[in-house]
């Protein structure tokens, strides 16, 4: 499923995206030096973070015997950044994860825990659970890069609504088609 760690010597992005909400606890732990590490250990060249409403701001780098790292807070649609993502670290909205999944991209989502009542960890930890994605927090992201096997996800297929609605209107007594 996407790029696998064995690869050639071009440009390898981790894309990482916290949508528009301030999600600092994982902006930081992407600067991290011991993450930026991992991420250079697995074969990537390029840290391109979205960083949203946040203000902790990324030491940026141009990569010379590391990591290459810029960001920005919003972009009208982040598509063309998710299709050219060899990786992609992601806040733990649907939006987000569905996107990255249709695309085929490899995935980390990172559940931000000071949510109260989080129900985008009951989604990621599902999908993590169907083997789709990697599921981490802050804390355990550096451990999650460092022990990823891409090769071991499965790749995403959306469901057939189709049984459910045919269901629906037999239910409201609508004809079949």
């Amino acid at each position: 499923m996407g790029n696998d760690e064995a690869g050639d010597e071009k440009k390898r992005v981790v894309f990482v995206t916290v949508g528009t909400t301030c999600f600092d606890a994982l902006v930081r732990a992407v600067d991290s030096n011991i993450v930026k590490q991992a991420l250079f250990a697995k074969g990537y060249t390029h840290l391109f973070i979205q960083m949203g409403r946040g203000s902790y701001l990324p030491t940026k780098s141009e990569g010379d015997a590391s990591l290459a790292v810029d960001y920005f807070t919003f972009s009208s649609s982040i598509a063309a950044h998710l299709r050219s993502a060899s990786l992609v670290i992601s806040h733990a909205g649907s939006g987000s994860i569905f996107e990255t999944l249709r695309l085929g991209k490899p995935l980390i989502v990172v559940v931000n825990e000071d949510l109260m009542d989080n129900h985008q960890s009951e989604l990621a930890e599902e999908l993590a659970d169907r083997k789709h994605l990697y599921c981490a927090s802050p804390q355990t992201l550096q451990q999650t890069i460092a022990d990823m096997d891409l090769s071991s996800l499965s790749p995403y297929s959306p469901g057939d609504a189709t049984p459910v609605a045919q269901h629906i209107n037999s239910f409201l007594g609508f004809p079949d088609d």
